[in-house]
This record gives structure tokens, sequence and C-alpha cells, in this order.
């Protein structure tokens, strides 16, 4: 069952916008009104993200301004991506200067497009699908996943390997046959005036490491291949943390093959960087204590494991829709993790933000008042950290009937919420390995302080609905861990976490996704997401109760 916090067919009419394509017999026949359109933006709570640039080189100072604008092209390439009609659209808003036509503008905006993050990816404009189409515009409108499969199954495995690519679209050629077209041709324009964005921010730094991304990133924006500078990018050491490009794959809904382009220009935080290296030297560590069967753990993790903490300045395209991002793990690609490992990026002013306007509130209302005091903003930073760390550990590189391949090419668009479920559970279980090894400095209350929050923050995702895979993934654990025994729904309407039964559910939950992952098995995948990744009864009185608390933030200063 879908939770809506409003609902999503409203009473007054409206007349369609002229998009080309549009699809009026999918139209739905109501849109939101000026109050009902106010109220469902004020689900993001306006925040301005403090960030310290004082320190920053002159030339730093300058590259910082040209990247910024490399960034705001990225805003451009994604609304291509998520819907062919997304840019005329975006161009045609502003022409409305009525109280509902700035309304619908910003909550596009919020949106990237005009389906409603929150609601299910559901239209809250009228003139254009009425759900967001499951291949977003990486597919043609008309193509099932069967004639994609088929097709595939035809080709050459080089010409497979691109179709099935990360920085490919699909169209059909004159002949109406489908065939794959490299990015670097789809976005020409886009991308060539992103790409001198970026060598002039380039020529404007002094740090090597920076020049050197940056060249290689523009350079990878004109040829398609983004190998060299996503290595580059694990190397990056310097004040400006900068990731800009196609990473994840979760607007497609059809196979989770297809990269989004996004952004988030950032300033280092030197000295919470330096606090969480620890984390990075006991990876292997965890890996090899990981609890599923030793075949599938990996015996030699790649060196590198980066772990930079930033304060975000801005953030664009993937990056800044619906949900804001708290942290990320990439690259993606399996080479550059097999070789290089992957970084883990820590947005914290951004953590803070969602910490202070959307956790606090809600920890008040679903934790026993005894259980409130034990809300700790470091357990929830941490965990993030350990979320992102458990995207590189477990099973990568799989081996199905002879065949190499990956979990993310077996799982297809079940990848996603199995995926972030992985990452928090053993997240999890990986900061009760490093409690019971006394390898991470904490106090007495330090577990009961983990798990706490963990729950309280289990409602923060849950809010983001089941069409997000965060939430999906989360109501999957949640239900796990109650059928457990580990959440314990009380009567007054809160929820406590039980300390004798909540180790023994993380570790068989963690078994149980990890081996999912490490045999493919699609079947397995979808079941428990079917069976848990589901919102029930006692869960959505809870979240019915949060509705006055906002879901997320929406930093004023990247508007």
């Amino acid at each position: 069952m879908m939770h809506r916090l409003l609902p999503l067919l409203f009473a007054a009419a409206v007349t369609p916008y002229a998009i080309p394509n549009a699809m009026p017999d999918a139209m739905p026949e109501n849109m939101p009104d000026l109050a009902q359109l106010e109220q469902m933006t004020t689900r993001f709570a306006p925040v301005t993200l403090h960030y310290d640039q004082s320190r920053l080189a002159p030339g730093d100072l300058q590259a910082l301004a040209k990247l910024t604008q490399a960034a705001r092209v990225m805003n451009l390439v994604f609304l291509d991506q998520l819907w062919k009609g997304d840019r005329a659209l975006y161009e045609q808003l502003p022409r409305d200067s009525t109280p509902l036509g700035k309304a619908r503008l910003h909550y596009f905006w919020l949106n990237k497009g005009p389906w409603s993050d929150l609601d299910g990816h559901t239209a809250f404009l009228p003139g254009v699908p009425e759900r967001k189409p499951l291949g977003a515009n990486f597919y043609p409108e008309d193509m099932t996943r069967d004639q994609f499969e088929a097709w595939t199954k035809g080709l050459s495995k080089p010409r497979r390997e691109q179709a099935e690519g990360f920085f490919t679209v699909i169209r059909r050629d004159a002949g109406k046959r489908l065939t794959a077209v490299p990015y670097s041709e789809a976005y020409s324009a886009d991308l060539r005036h992103a790409a001198a964005l970026l060598h002039d921010a380039a020529a404007l730094t002094t740090n090597a490491s920076l020049k050197n991304f940056l060249t290689l990133r523009a350079d990878a924006f004109l040829s398609n291949d983004y190998y060299a500078s996503d290595l580059a990018w694990m190397d990056l050491d310097a004040p400006l943390e900068i990731t800009i490009g196609p990473y994840e794959t979760y607007n497609d809904e059809l196979f989770g093959y297809k990269a989004a382009f996004e952004a988030y220009i950032a300033i280092r935080d030197d000295r919470e960087t330096d606090r969480l290296k620890m984390f990075a030297g006991h990876l292997q560590e965890v890996e090899n204590n990981l609890p599923i069967d030793a075949r599938y753990r990996n015996p030699k993790l790649a060196a590198s494991a980066p772990i930079r903490v930033v304060n975000e300045v801005y953030a664009a395209g993937d990056a800044a829709h619906g949900v804001r991002t708290a942290a990320f793990n990439l690259p993606n690609d399996e080479r550059v993790v097999q070789q290089k490992g992957s970084k883990r990026v820590m947005l914290k002013n951004v953590q803070e933000a969602k910490f202070e306007v959307n956790l606090t509130p809600i920890a008040a209302r679903v934790l026993p008042a005894a259980a409130r005091r034990d809300l700790s903003f470091d357990y929830f930073f941490m965990h993030i950290l350990a979320h992102e760390l458990s995207h590189g550990i477990g099973p990568h590189q799989i081996e199905i009937g002879g065949r190499s391949t990956s979990p993310r090419q077996e799982l297809k668009e079940l990848y996603s919420a199995i995926e972030e479920a992985k990452a928090d559970i053993t997240g999890l279980f990986m900061l009760q390995f490093l409690f019971d090894r006394n390898l991470l400095p904490h106090g007495a209350n330090a577990e009961r302080e983990l798990y706490a929050t963990f729950l309280a923050s289990a409602f923060r995702s849950l809010r983001f609905g089941l069409a997000e895979a965060h939430g999906k993934g989360m109501a999957m654990q949640f239900n796990y861990l109650t059928d457990k025994g580990a959440f314990v729904a009380r009567a007054d309407g809160t929820f406590s976490v039980d300390d004798a039964k909540i180790k023994g559910a993380v570790r068989d939950l963690t078994h149980d996704i990890l081996t999912i992952e490490a045999q493919g098995d699609y079947a397995a995948a979808k079941r428990m997401l079917d069976t848990l990744g589901v919102v029930r009864p006692p869960m959505q009185r809870a979240i019915d109760n949060l509705k006055s608390i906002p879901v997320d933030i929406d930093p004023v200063n990247e508007n």
C-alpha cells in the first residue's frame, strides 16, 4: 500500500499546458490548487546550508564559481533524461506569473519534473503522463522490457554491453529498430558547454589532483568514456571536493542500467575527515566477518577506500530533486571499484539540517519518552557513513552458471531497493562489529543510542514512499526486524527496540540480503520486497501522526 501525505486527485480543474508529445488520454482530470500545492511544498523545510570558503586559495575560489556554473548545466541534462517534455515544460512554466503559476514552478523545481517524488511519482501538473515513465527518457516510451531483452540477446557482446551500459540512451532508428546512442551524442550541446566550464576551472586551480580530474572529466563528456576520470576522481585530494557526471541509476526503473547526470560542489571539512579515517582501515576485517558463506566474501578489497566529509555548496540534477542526498558512495563502475575501491562522501551540513528539522521532531513522536534522550547526531552521522561504506563490501562481481555478472545486472529493477536495504542493515552490523571488537570508541549507552536513532530514522526514510528505493528498502527492513521481535509496536503508537533481539535480527537480515545479492537471486529479491516492502497498519498510523513534520529539506541557497 502506498502511503500518501496528501490526496492525489483534487477538485480544481485546469487547462493543460501545450507540451509537445504530451499524453492527454493519460492526463489526470484534476490537479492541486494553490493551497494544496503550498501544503505539498511545506513537506520540504527551507534551510540555509552553511559552509566556510574563507580558507580557499584565490584560484580555487574562482574555480568554485565556474564549477557551480557547470553544475547548473547538469540540471538541464537531467531534465532531458527524466522525460522528453521536461525541458519544454520548465521553459514554459515561468510564463504564468500568477500565485498558482509560481507555486507550480517552485514545486516543479523541487522535483525537477511534473511528478511528485513523495507521492509515488504522480503528476501535479496537467498535460503530462499521469505517472513518471518507468524508463524515464532513457528508452522509447513504447518499448517493453521483453522487446529490449529480445533485442540485446541478438547483439554481439560489445554492442550488448553498450546497450545495457550506464552511458547510452536507447532510441529507435529510421526503421523503428532499437539502437544505443552515446550520452556524448544525445546531450552534445550541454556537455560541450559543461566541458568548457570544467576546463576553465582546471586552469584556475593550482591543485594538481583537481586539475587532473576536471580535465579528464571534461574529456569524458565529449568521448563518453568515463573510466580514466573515475580513477582520477578516486585520487582527488583537494579543498574542493567535486562530483559531476552520470552516476546513479535510480531513475531507470525498467532495468536500473542508465546513469543520470548530477553534481555535488562541496568544500572539504579536514577535521571531520581525519576523525573518520579509522573506519577505512577496518573494512577488510568487517568483510572477513560478514555473516554469509565464506565463498561469497571478498578476500582482498581494493586498497583505496577514501572517506571525505564535506559541506555542500551546490547540488544539481539527480542530486537535487525530491529527498536530498546526505551521503554517497561512488563510482558505480565495477572496474574502478575492483581497482581503486570506492569513495564515501559525507555531506555534513546536509545531515545536520535533516537531523534538526526532520529527525528530532519525528523521534519525539515515534519513540517512547524514555528512549528519546538516546537520539544521537553522532550515531545518525556514523550510520550514514557505515551505510555508504557497506555499498563497497559484500558481493560485487559474481558468477551465475559459469557467467561473470553482478548483482545489479541480475536483480535489474529490484537492485536499487535491495542494495539500499543491504547498505542500511550491513551498516548496523558493521558498527556493532566495531563495538564488539572495541575498535570504535563508544560510551556505556552507545548501542542503545545507535539502535534508537536507527529506529527513529527508519520513519524518516519510510516517509519517502515505497516508490523510492530507500523507502521501499526501509519498509522491508522494518517489517523483517518487527517479525523477529527486534522492533516492538506499543499500545500508545510508539515503537521500541528489544535489546535482547536486535543484534541477532540484524545479523540474520544481513545474511539474507547479502546471500540474495551473492546468488543474483531475482525471485528471492522479489519475494522479499513483495512480502515485506509494504506499509502495515501500525506503521501507517505512526506515519499519519507525522504529517505536520517536514519530510525533507529545501536548501534555499541552491535555488
